[in-house]
Formats: structure tokens, C-alpha cells, sequence
């Protein structure tokens, strides 16, 4: 799982709500959740701006476990 996957759902928000969040289509959401394309650096940054991420937005696109911790 990507960490956005898992910042997502600790928020408790689908892919529509946090396409909604980032002015992302949800399907964009999707696609970069499931790791079948990279986002672009604005994509990212909508991304992080969305969910509060203060880190490197790059680190939304690691692979995590449940747990948080790098895969």
C-alpha cells in the first residue's frame, strides 16, 4: 500500500473525496494509488496540501505496511 492510500484512509475518505480535496478526478486518484503511473510534481503537491502532509510529498508514493512502516 502506498502511504497516500494509507493517509486516505486514516482520514476516512474515498478516492472521490479526496480527488474532491486535491482537484483530482477520482480515477487520477486511483491510478496513482494503485501505482500504474506516476504523479506530477503538481499532482503531488495537490496531494500532500490535501491531506496535510508536511513531509516530502514524494514520501505519499513510497509502499508502506498497515502499520505505517516502509515496505
Amino acid at each position: 500500500m502506498l502511504e497516500l492510500t494509507r493517509q486516505r484512509e486514516l482520514r476516512g475518505w474515498n478516492k472521490r473525496q479526496l480527488g474532491q480535496e486535491a482537484d483530482l478526478h477520482p480515477a487520477r486518484v486511483g491510478v496513482i494509488e494503485n501505482g500504474r503511473v506516476r504523479p506530477y510534481p503538481v499532482e503531488l503537491a495537490r496531494l500532500a496540501a490535501a491531506l496535510g502532509w508536511e513531509s516530502d510529498p514524494e514520501d505519499l508514493i513510497r509502499e508502506v505496511g498497515n502499520d505505517g512502516e516502509t515496505a
